[in-house]
């Protein structure tokens, strides 16, 4: 079941994000509904606070006040739960009580789910581009970025050496 889980972002009441995240893992358990409401997050950022006195502090800011976000396979029984919790106003999106979840795409913007790429090269092989405007070109890997997900590629383009930046699965070694 937990394989038709998708993402769904919930809107509560201001300040009430931690009540609600903790009512609602409380059921799962209680329930055992943990193959049907898979992960519940408040999406967080470190920022750095300067004080009155002049001081500087890490603190950590939720980066949507008045959001959850909840990976659950849908269905009367999970909505009914979540919808009732004390502080929710109501799924994101919600049409005629049928919430629509987020796509991959902004799940991977929201930096919700990461998907491991496996990198195959090194700076100073040889690859070739497998997607994208530059198809098909072949380059040499100048510098590899895993953190932002990209891969710099120095290509030849109108007789000229062209560094061009990539995802990493947007390229491939050349076997020779």
């Amino acid at each position: 079941m937990a394989d038709n889980a998708r993402w769904y972002v919930v809107h509560t009441y201001s300040g009430y994000e931690n009540a609600v995240k903790t009512t609602i893992e409380k059921f799962v358990v209680g329930r055992h509904l943990e193959d049907m409401i898979v992960d519940i997050q408040i999406p967080l950022e470190k920022v750095t606070e300067i004080t009155d006195t002049g001081a500087a502090k890490e603190v950590e800011r939720k980066v949507f006040p008045g959001y959850v976000l909840i990976k659950m396979v849908m269905t009367d029984d999970t909505w009914h739960l979540v919808r009732n919790v004390r502080g929710v106003t109501g799924f994101v999106g919600e049409a005629s009580n049928k919430p629509i979840p987020l796509t991959e795409d902004e799940v991977l913007a929201l930096g919700m789910e990461k998907h491991e790429v496996v990198v195959l090269y090194k700076v100073g092989d040889r690859v070739r581009i497998n997607d994208g405007p530059l198809e098909s070109f072949t380059g040499v890997v100048d510098e590899i970025d895993p953190e932002k997900n990209k891969v710099t590629v120095v290509v030849s383009m109108f007789g000229r050496e062209t560094p061009v930046e990539l995802e990493l699965d947007q390229v491939e070694v050349v076997s020779d």
